[in-house]
């Protein structure tokens, strides 16, 4: 429930919820496989974007991708490999994108 206007969070009209993360305006794309019995995911982190923003770029990179994925944190999680392909999207759509991690 959002404080503000007590409506369900998805449904809130009053903006309270809408937080940019705050970062060096570089997004990373690293791979991780932490907690997820093997399997591995891409995640993007330091998008400078809403939580709707992000659901819609999200869904916009599993379309690209032909795969599943979700938003958890202010991160973009898309399952498999994805990073090379990540990182071209991402440039293309004016971001600064730094591959991290091995």
């Amino acid at each position: 429930m959002c404080p503000e206007c007590n409506q369900p969070v998805d449904q809130c009209t009053c903006g309270a919820e809408e937080t940019i993360a705050e970062g060096d305006g570089i997004v990373r794309v690293s791979r991780q496989t932490k907690g997820r019995k093997g399997k591995g995911v891409t995640v993007i982190t330091g998008l400078p974007l809403t939580s709707a923003e992000l659901k819609r770029l999200a869904r916009e990179l599993k379309a690209r991708c032909g795969c599943g994925g979700t938003v958890k944190d202010g991160t973009i999680e898309i399952q498999g490999d994805h990073r090379d392909s990540l990182i071209e999207i991402l440039k293309t759509k004016g971001y600064t994108v730094k591959r991290s991690g091995g």
